[in-house]
């Protein structure tokens, strides 16, 4: 089995839909397994509330989880372009897994969202590739066989660099159709990715 593990930060949900679907994408390749987790909270709860933010009994991931799987999918909110301060905490703590080169070799991917349409998705996608890299791992994003990429019809926060949405500035803008799709195209790619690079035979899996 191929093991892939969708690691996520959600605020007020448009992430963790986006998780959802990047797991449907991934599962749908055969011999994948799939685990959704997120990055542990940093904000105290009475903020947490004040602030509306959604309620996630999500299990939570540790960074030594990270080892086990073939690939890991990031998920994260744009934060002034750059990503959500809980996810970065999380990759701070991956001192140890770099220092034993531990996920050299790994797939890793991420897609995010963020309230406007230029509110710096793009840079948040690019900027999250970078601990990625220090890690060893091999990066993959969202690439222009998902058609949706080339699609003039609609605002998308889906971008070469990986999925997203955008949110809207008061965050009522849920994920498109188009931009779910997406993140199901992403997390097929990334499983056969990852099946390749851990030597999964995809043709004796489907027979």
């Amino acid at each position: 089995m191929t093991r892939v593990l969708v690691l996520y930060y959600s605020s007020y949900g448009h992430v963790r839909s986006l998780a959802r679907a990047e797991a449907e994408g991934a599962s749908s390749v055969p011999g994948t397994r799939v685990d959704i987790r997120r990055v542990p909270e940093t904000v105290p709860d009475e903020v947490r509330q004040s602030a509306g933010f959604i309620a996630d009994d999500t299990p939570v991931a540790a960074p030594a989880d990270l080892e086990a799987y073939d690939a890991i999918i990031f998920g994260t909110p744009t934060r002034f372009g750059l990503m959500a301060g809980q996810m970065k905490t999380f990759l701070d703590q991956a001192g140890g897994l770099w220092a034993r080169n531990a996920l050299e070799g790994k797939v890793g991917a991420v897609f995010t969202s963020t309230g406007t349409q230029h509110g710096g998705h793009e840079a948040t996608l690019l900027s999250t590739h970078v601990p990625l890299l220090h890690l060893g791992m091999v990066v993959v994003g969202l690439p222009y066989s998902f058609s949706g990429l080339t699609a003039g019809n609609e605002i998308t926060g889906c971008a070469p660099y990986g999925a997203g949405t955008i949110a809207g500035a008061d965050g009522s803008r849920a994920p498109t159709t188009a931009e779910m799709d997406g993140a199901r195209y992403q997390g097929a790619h990334v499983a056969r990715i990852a099946a390749r690079l851990a030597g999964v035979d995809l043709r004796r899996e489907v027979a």
